[in-house]
């Protein structure tokens, strides 16, 4: 699993943004404080805090690379903005 920090905070970008993620398999979430839902679900991410970076969790790690070069425009890089050390967060497994 990976996570990218992800900006979405208009409608505008909600509708690109499930665009592009809509056209990827595999289990995609957003994550807002201990809000989790679909990342290709409109309603769901409308239920967030838009105001606020967002977490990715994408579960395809193959497709994890070409999923972040698809929505690169919404990835945070800004890590003041972002309160992170980087826009990406690799998971191990144990």
């Amino acid at each position: 699993m990976i996570t990218a920090i992800i900006q979405i905070d208009s409608l505008e970008k909600i509708q690109n943004f499930v665009g592009i993620i809509s056209s990827y398999r595999g289990k995609m979430e957003l994550i807002s404080g201990c809000s989790r839902v679909n990342a290709r679900s409109i309603m769901g991410i409308f239920s967030l805090d838009i105001s606020q970076p967002l977490c990715l969790n994408i579960y395809d790690d193959e497709q994890a690379a070409c999923i972040c070069q698809a929505i690169s425009s919404f990835l945070i890089s800004d890590e003041r903005k972002a309160g992170i050390a980087s826009p990406f967060i690799p998971h191990t497994s144990l």
